[in-house]
């Protein structure tokens, strides 16, 4: 009779496709879970297990998702996707950043043009339910591209800052901090945007390299110089400051110095002056012979030194105004660039109003909300600040009163959303005091018990609140949270009182902060309400919002409104966002926290950096250098992308590019024909029925289960330290390494070959099968898709989903040093044997590894190992034919590559002296004959 032999081949199924196609099949996989509710079903699944939060910091809803938001998305997916898998009940709910300049910038100048066509005038309300509609539609688009990516998290449910219970608690939490008495109204310069026209917070501000012109101005001494030094009486003595900003001269007020540094005052001669004696100067004395050399003073005389303590209280004059300017000491003055003297004016800077309010000085600030000076400015009222620098410095040459002049390259900040830079300007401003209720303090302590990850965070956290000043949190802008004050028409005092901001909250949680702008301020007011200061009964509403980042400060609160954290606990167990968050989302959370439930809002902090282009660049339209993930994602799946994230050092900016990620797609190529190697072997196998006792399996694939149960130690462990670049480069290294460079390598004739339900075969498959159920849950966290799709191939349960399993353990008992140190010399032996075969093959003496015998002589406890292990072992071991084993006196290792004995077996493909002896099967050895008889033969 005739045989088939091709059919008694075990060929894999196809049941995991070696191609994912993952840009088609992720929608559909994705569209499962929504149906399903997977979120909600682990939610469940977990219910009596230990918590575990993650609070979400907002996103803002202004557009579709970049790469750094879906960066930023993805690891938290991988945090809470991880944390389940390793038995906790993982609660998170994404939120959204909603209110803020750039909606309303970009709602603006959409309304304009409409409106003036209708000589409709923009009022705040118009612009405020636009903006609310315009992050409504983004949001829906961004959930719709956060979920995309694979992202678990009660989407139904998402947070965001303009609803109307979220509105109300923020203007609760403004009223908290009232009642603290940690508020206050007051002139004080503020970073002020000339663009957005608008205070800013430190947290708004990015800093970019500028050349401003750099000036060192006279300023003349109006004092007798003699109270100074009897060496000066009747001399000319000027005061040379230094200054970047030019156009803060107009409103100068002081000289500081430092009170223990020297200053000198020196007669100087300039390089042409052929040995006269010029003006009399003072400036610190450390910093003369560079100041010297810059101005080209040939040679100087030091006519007298004092310290600037000396000068204290006395006066100067302006350079070009009749004005004086008062000589100060303070201890912000250095020497570290200058002159040593500091041109000081309170209306634009903070550290000159501090010292300004020291000495009685008022924050003079003689420039609009456009940056334009005043009408009270001589010779440059309606100018623009910047522009109005060269012309400041042609009066000041013009005066005599310019030493010197250069342009300065340094960094200056800048409003970082509309991009143009800002300045010091004193406005009337609300502020949450950092010391009134010892909120910096109580911070520095709180900012040690938390962790923070990497380590650095700590520190830059703690200088975060050392060198800050007071939280600047009103915003001359429309679209926010309004500060809920009234103010007095008649006389202007203003009227904030928390029992009045906490009844506005009641009417904003009920309609929304658009209230404020619908009804009267009467509606607000109890009845017969007068004022304190002059009994008058008619206010105005305060018209400033807050600032966005007491919006996103307040967000810990959703995790107490949704039952998840208890106001005398941390809200969230992990913060995890960029490392600009340190003085924005962290900053302000820390704050809010710590005002209103006394301890810091979370119990660690993560940092990640930003992604960047192959050269390390910021990714920029401009430079043609973005990568979209919605494109990447259309093409190649989210799986690569969160693939790519796995790879990387996340605490570092990390590169992203076409070539990394056809790196990164070699990657995922390796790891899913791993899977499909592991699965598709598998579609006969019933664990329930066909499993094999782990001490009845071969050596070889208990060293298999060994390495996977190591392998399983250090996966979870990395995910437990939310190191998920050590747990991709475990997972990868045992995919190609142990696995299909070794153990699949050698398995496949075991697989192919045995009868199907044979011990040899069962055995490999039930370590297979336990091999794929752990590297599909371990690879859960990263590879979303795909790892459930090869689990519902693994389990055939179409309806259940890798998401709600759990890691496998770690087995102690399972672990055998022994067996790896013998596996780890085989595995040496088989290196050498593989290279001598290579060495054959490249010199034409065999073709296929299987047409080559070895003889291995060895000595000692090697040759022991191998006898142990046997010959015929080895020969799978090493895929070859036969292996003969002798013993030397040796200890070294000898190989000795031959042609093999027999015939080619048309079935296995091994040399065998026995092909032939069936006349049933003339072509197969004996093996195969056994198997094909045992499996096949005669056909059922």
């Amino acid at each position: 009779m005739t045989f088939d032999l091709k059919k008694t081949v075990n060929l894999p199924s196809k049941d995991l496709p070696m191609k994912g196609n993952l840009a088609q099949a992720e929608p559909q996989r994705l569209q499962r879970w929504l149906a399903a509710d997977i979120y909600g079903a682990l939610r469940k699944a977990r219910a009596c297990r230990p918590k575990f939060r993650l609070h979400d910091g907002p996103p803002y809803a202004n557009g579709r998702i970049h790469m750094g938001t879906a960066f930023n998305k993805i690891l938290k997916d991988f945090i809470v996707k991880s944390r389940s898998m390793l038995g906790f009940d993982v609660a998170y709910i994404p939120g959204y950043d909603c209110h803020g300049l750039p909606i309303e910038t970009k709602v603006v100048k959409e309304l304009e043009g409409k409106l003036a066509a209708r000589q409709v005038p923009l009022t705040p309300l118009i612009i405020r339910r636009e903006a609310r509609a315009f992050a409504e539609r983004h949001i829906v688009q961004m959930n719709r591209d956060f979920q995309r990516l694979g992202v678990l998290g009660d989407w139904e449910h998402a947070y965001r800052t303009m609803s109307y219970d979220y509105e109300a608690d923020i203007l609760r939490t403004l009223a908290a901090f009232v009642r603290q008495g940690s508020v206050y109204r007051g002139l004080r310069p503020v970073h002020w945007s000339i663009g957005a026209q608008s205070a800013l917070a430190e947290a708004e501000l990015e800093y970019r390299e500028v050349v401003d012109p750099s000036v060192y101005v006279a300023f003349p001494l109006v004092t007798d110089p003699a109270t100074l030094s009897p060496a000066l009486a009747g001399r000319q003595v000027a005061i040379i400051i230094w200054t970047t900003t030019p156009w803060t001269l107009p409103a100068n007020l002081g000289i500081s110095f430092g009170p223990d540094f020297d200053y000198v005052a020196v007669a100087a001669s300039p390089a042409n002056g052929h040995g006269a004696v010029g003006p009399v100067y003072i400036v610190a004395e450390k910093l003369l012979p560079e100041l010297a050399q810059k101005f080209g003073w040939s040679t100087w005389q030091t006519l007298a030194t004092f310290k600037g303590t000396a000068l204290d209280g006395k006066v100067a004059r302006h350079p070009w105004l009749d004005r004086e300017s008062r000589l100060m000491v303070g201890e912000h003055v250095t020497l570290d660039a200058g002159t040593g003297a500091v041109h000081t004016a309170p209306g634009h800077g903070m550290e000159d109003f501090l010292i300004g309010k020291r000495y009685g000085l008022e924050p003079y600030c003689p420039v609009d909300q456009r940056g334009v000076y005043t009408d009270d400015v001589v010779y440059f009222a309606g100018q623009q600040v910047f522009a109005a620098n060269p012309s400041i410095i042609e009066l000041l040459r013009a005066r005599g009163m310019l030493v010197f002049a250069e342009d300065y390259p340094h960094s200056y900040p800048h409003c970082w959303r509309t991009k143009t830079p800002t300045i010091f300007r004193a406005t009337p401003q609300w502020f949450i005091s950092m010391d009134a209720a010892d909120l910096r303090q109580r911070a520095i302590a709180e900012i040690g018990r938390v962790r923070w990850l990497p380590a650095w965070g700590e520190e830059r956290m703690r200088n975060m609140f050392i060198n800050r000043g007071d939280w600047c949190i009103s915003r001359q802008r429309a679209w926010g949270v309004p500060i809920a004050a009234v103010r007095c028409t008649a006389c202007g005092t203003v009227h904030a009182s928390a029992d009045f901001m906490e009844q506005v909250a009641e009417v904003f949680d009920r309609e929304g902060a658009d209230a404020w702008y619908v009804r009267p301020v009467s509606d607000f007011l109890p009845p017969d309400f007068a004022c304190e200061s002059c009994g008058a009964k008619d206010f105005e509403k305060e018209m400033d919002i807050l600032d966005v980042w007491l919006d996103s400060g307040v967000s810990w609160q959703t995790m107490e409104r949704a039952g998840l954290a208890t106001p005398d606990e941390p809200a969230s167990d992990v913060y995890i966002e960029g490392s600009d968050q340190y003085r924005g989302w962290f900053n302000s959370s820390l704050v809010v926290s710590l005002g209103l439930r006394g301890h810091a809002p979370y119990r660690t902090v993560i940092t990640h950096g930003y992604v960047l282009d192959k050269d390390r660049e910021k990714m920029s339209k401009s430079l043609g250098n973005v990568i979209e993930p919605q494109a990447l994602i259309e093409t190649g799946g989210a799986d690569l992308l969160r693939l790519w994230t796995a790879s990387v050092d996340y605490t570092d900016d990390v590169p992203i590019s076409e070539e990394i990620l056809a790196r990164i797609g070699d990657a995922y190529r390796k790891l899913r024909n791993t899977l499909c190697y592991l699965v598709n072997n598998l579609s006969d196998f019933d664990p329930a029925q066909d499993a094999v006792p782990f001490d009845e399996l071969f050596e070889i694939d208990r060293w298999a289960l060994v390495e996977t149960n190591e392998l399983v130690r250090r996966v979870r462990t990395a995910y437990e330290q939310y190191s998920f670049q050590s747990a991709y480069t475990a997972l990868l290294n045992f995919s190609t390494t142990q696995l299909s460079s070794i153990y699949f390598d050698v398995l496949k004739d075991r697989l192919y070959t045995y009868a199907p339900k044979s011990y040899e075969r069962r055995a490999a498959q039930t370590a297979l099968y336990d091999i794929a159920s752990a590297m599909i849950r371990l690879l859960a966290p990263i590879l979303a898709f795909t790892a459930d799709e090869a689990w519902e191939k693994l389990t055939r349960q179409p309806a259940g989903s890798v998401h709600l399993a759990e890691f496998p353990a770690y087995e102690p008992a399972r672990a055998d040093a022994a067996l790896q140190a013998r596996w780890e010399t085989l595995l040496e032996v088989r290196s050498a044997v593989l290279k001598e075969l290579e060495k054959q093959r490249a010199a034409g003496y065999i073709g296929s590894s299987l047409e080559a015998q070895v003889w291995l002589r060895a000595g000692g406890p090697l040759a022991a190992t191998l006898a142990d292990y046997g010959a015929e072992a080895l020969s799978y071991l090493f895929i070859v034919s036969q292996v003969t084993l002798e013993s030397a006196g040796n200890k070294d290792l000898v190989v000795q590559v031959e042609r093999a004995r027999g015939r080619k077996c048309e079935r296995c493909w091994h040399y065998e002296t026995t092909v032939g002896e069936d006349p049933d099967f003339p072509t197969i050895c004996h093996r195969c004959v056994r198997n094909v008889r045992a499996g096949w033969y005669p056909a059922a």
